[in-house]
């Protein structure tokens, strides 16, 4: 049984672990073209659907992982997401100067995203 404060702590964990995840969904679709152009820069096959997919993803699971609903396998579909595209995207061992600086942090903060997913697969 988990007590109040420790409930509490869950719920806080969940909004600021969601909010990129959704922050994320919504830029895909306010900036769509420039996640397109962005997805074909890294030779993504039918980047219009890949970009769309991803959306959908981001926002069902962002909002399943906020709302405790299916927040496991939310958080088991978002993990198996975050691994291609942390690959893919954020691949800074093939950038050089600034850019691998910046593509490092981004493959790192979505190490961290994945951690805090795997945690909260774990406790749910």
């Amino acid at each position: 049984m988990i007590n109040s404060s420790a409930t509490l702590i869950l719920v806080v964990g969940r909004i600021f672990l969601s909010a990129f995840i959704l922050l994320s969904g919504v830029t895909k679709i306010l900036r769509n073209k420039m996640m397109v152009e962005y997805a074909m820069s890294k030779k993504m096959p039918m980047p219009y659907a890949a970009i769309a997919l991803a959306a959908l993803i981001e926002l069902a699971g962002g909002i399943s992982v906020l709302i405790g609903f299916h927040a496991r396998i939310a958080a088991a579909i978002l993990i198996v997401y975050l691994i291609p595209t942390t690959l893919i995207f954020h691949n800074f061992w093939a950038a050089s100067g600034a850019e691998k600086q910046n593509q490092a942090v981004h493959f790192m903060k979505n190490v961290a995203i994945m951690g805090g997913l795997l945690i909260l697969a774990s406790i749910v």
